[in-house]
């Protein structure tokens, strides 16, 4: 028993909750930012990027959005379901796996937090070219789909050696 305690607080598992709480943190700052300055606003950056809030009740990049607060609550269950599967997954992998599912832990529990606290996620990143506008997404979105991109990358080339 005292040596699965131990190797719970070993170094590598402390360095990904670090990742964790870090990416968490960092997703409430610029959410907390978006909404105090720009809740009624666009802020144009450039012809690429707006800065424009956006409530999103569905999963990433504003899928399956839904009008049903049953639809709504199973799926928010879902969401807490897989973060505690990934949370398993950090504790039992190899250190390079554990750096990705902490990336991918820390962007999904920006957007739990969200989905439990507001009732929705605020999205408010706005890429787009003339008219053709991108899903609006957030910094937990990016780091989700980094993290899901580099676990892809890597299952290839481990599997391509």
């Amino acid at each position: 028993m005292l040596l699965k305690i131990k190797s719970f607080f070993s170094k590598p598992n402390l360095i990904s909750f670090l990742i964790i709480v870090l990416i968490f943190l960092l997703d409430r700052y610029s959410k907390l930012q978006v909404l105090n300055f720009f809740n009624d606003t666009s802020f144009y950056v450039n012809d690429f990027l707006n800065l424009s809030l956006v409530w999103n009740t569905g999963i990433g990049f504003g899928l399956f959005s839904f009008e049903k607060s049953v639809y709504y609550n199973s799926t928010t269950l879902l969401i807490g379901l897989i973060i505690f599967i990934l949370l398993y997954f950090v504790i039992k992998s190899e250190r390079t796996e554990k750096i990705i599912f902490s990336i991918i832990i820390g962007g999904a529990l920006g957007n739990f937090y969200d989905r439990l606290i507001f009732k929705a996620v605020p999205d408010f990143i706005d890429f787009h070219y003339g008219s053709f506008h991108w899903f609006t997404f957030n910094l937990a979105d990016v780091f989700i789909t980094l993290g899901i991109i580099i676990y892809i990358l890597k299952d290839y080339f481990q599997t391509n050696k």
